[in-house]
């Protein structure tokens, strides 16, 4: 295996690798995590055409077998708040050292095959170089409960490349009423003609 770094991602047949591999990692967590975790076509290609954005590609021979993609620039991603890190982190922020990993994918077949530890000491390498604040997020299926979980194999990741620390910064919930199962039983409001509410 090997890795390579894309800033941006331009050839048409490597987008096309690189967006089989995402369909295919990142499928499951569609089904299972009630956000938007998996981007579509148009959206997945604008993250790889920004030039501020990197890109960490691993490799099997002729295959990709996982990526990252790491936005540089806070102020460009619709997904984390330029004023919240202006406020919480002014050095990181000011410097330009606010990093979000955009996503994270390893094919199935390459999890147990070491894939994502040799993406992670590649783009955490850098990461670590540059003194960068880098924010992730996870669906509840890898971070059910605030410790352990993924958000623990990251930071045992960024362990191998240089001294880090683990900062909790939000937590996001939902909910739903369901209507659908009531629905028959509820009667309707009657109004009167001084619009009073009556049953």
């Amino acid at each position: 295996m090997f890795v390579t770094r894309h800033s941006p991602v331009t050839d048409p047949v490597l987008r096309e690798q690189l967006w089989d591999l995402y369909q295919h990692a990142y499928v499951g967590v569609a089904e299972r995590a009630v956000t938007h975790e998996m981007l579509d076509r148009l959206e997945f290609n604008d993250q790889l055409g920004d030039s501020t954005n990197r890109v960490w590609v691993v490799w099997d021979d002729t295959v990709p077998v996982a990526m990252t993609l790491v936005a540089t620039d806070v102020r460009r991603t619709r997904w984390l708040s330029e004023q919240y890190f202006r406020v919480h982190f002014p050095d990181h922020f000011s410097a330009g050292r606010v990093h979000y990993v955009v996503w994270a994918v390893v094919d199935p077949a390459f999890t147990t095959r070491g894939a994502s530890m040799f993406l992670a000491r590649q783009a955490m390498a850098a990461e670590a170089r540059e003194g960068s604040l880098l924010v992730f997020d996870m669906p509840e299926e890898h971070q059910p409960n605030p410790g352990g979980g993924a958000a623990e194999l990251m930071y045992r990741m960024a362990k191998m490349v240089g001294g880090a620390t683990l900062l909790p910064l939000t937590v996001q919930r939902y909910y739903a009423l369901d209507f659908a199962s009531s629905a028959e039983s509820v009667e309707p409001e009657q109004h009167n003609d001084r619009g009073v509410l009556s049953r």
